[in-house]
């Protein structure tokens, strides 16, 4: 099953999201949406599939800079835009296992959708 981690480098939640699947094992492919971007039509998808209210990362200083006008009358299409433009405003990490789609790190979470396909060959 194809894993994909999408997130920034240098983020610690990412660092221990990328550590927690090597020690169980898990094969994946990093995409630094900082670096690399992200294609608009994924983004999409992943609000289509979560709400772009996951997506958003409202916590992080990148939003919080913004000016007041950018962060009034938020819906998908202006957080979107957001997100395309400065894609640091989208939580980390996002993992795709297969058809699945986890935001944020939480190791027990993980360890319920990916763990068990640890170690299996």
């Amino acid at each position: 099953m194809a894993t994909t981690i999408y997130g920034i480098k240098n983020c610690d939640t990412m660092k221990k999201a990328r550590a927690w699947l090597d020690t169980h094992g898990v094969a994946y492919d990093f995409h630094d949406y900082k670096a690399a971007g992200v294609e608009k039509d994924k983004l999409k998808q992943w609000s289509d599939k979560l709400g772009w209210e996951t997506l958003l990362n409202r916590a992080g200083t990148t939003f919080k800079k913004l000016p007041d006008a950018d962060k009034e009358g938020l819906n998908e299409k202006k957080a979107l835009a957001l997100m395309l433009a400065q894609p640091s405003m989208i939580k980390r990490p996002v993992l795709e296992v297969g058809a699945k789609l986890l935001v944020g790190f939480k190791p027990d979470i993980y360890a319920k959708e990916v763990g068990g396909k640890a170690g299996k060959s």
